[in-house]
């Protein structure tokens, strides 16, 4: 599945879908939101292929896209699942980006592999560290903002018989969340 870019053919195509949706916009004043399907074929295609069209209207005006495909199955359905992309996107952006899992300029290829696996782990300590935060602010944050916000984050540490006390600056503007955290990571496993 792929998005395509608007065009005029297809505007025209898409403009029985979207009168539809305005009707039923105007009728209950909500936001609407149709999917359906057409046989499309762009000048270099070789073929016409199938294209789920979306016409959503809302307050703050018209919402239109389309994407083509090959796959089988209710237009609704495959628009939906093309849609659950951005997740994964998001998932890879967050290993390449935040963690830079895209450096891997080591001249062999086993240390490169032990690189990438050094990145994955981290990725897995992030992703905890995430679920942990449940019900804050950072909860939905991308790892950068969490690398960030909470780990990269000055502080004096030192260290007495028992026990290990990091200190962090009295205006740090996280410290709630960073008591929360370490409430959370202090308990014991659910067994």
């Amino acid at each position: 599945m792929l998005g395509l870019i608007t065009n005029e053919t297809l505007k025209s195509l898409h403009a029985p879908l979207l009168a539809q949706a305005e009707v039923l916009y105007d009728k209950n004043r909500g936001k609407v939101r149709l999917v359906g399907e057409v046989g499309y074929r762009a000048g270099s295609w070789k073929r016409f292929r199938r294209v789920i069209m979306k016409a959503e209207v809302m307050a703050q005006g018209t919402n239109r896209r389309f994407v083509v495909t090959n796959l089988a199955g209710e237009p609704q359905a495959l628009y939906d699942f093309y849609v659950q992309r951005g997740g994964a996107e998001n998932r890879s952006k967050d290993l390449k980006n935040a963690l830079f899992a895209d450096r891997l300029s080591c001249c062999s290829f086993a240390a490169n592999r032990f690189r990438l696996l050094l990145h994955a782990a981290a990725y897995l300590l992030m992703h905890a560290l995430r679920r942990q935060l449940a019900g804050t602010e950072l909860a939905a944050a991308q790892f950068d903002t969490l690398r960030l916000r909470l780990l990269k984050v000055g502080a004096r540490v030192t260290q007495s018989a028992r026990r290990v006390w990091v200190h962090a600056a009295s205006s740090f503007p996280h410290r709630d969340i960073w008591i929360l955290l370490h409430g959370r990571l202090s308990q014991p496993a659910p067994s």
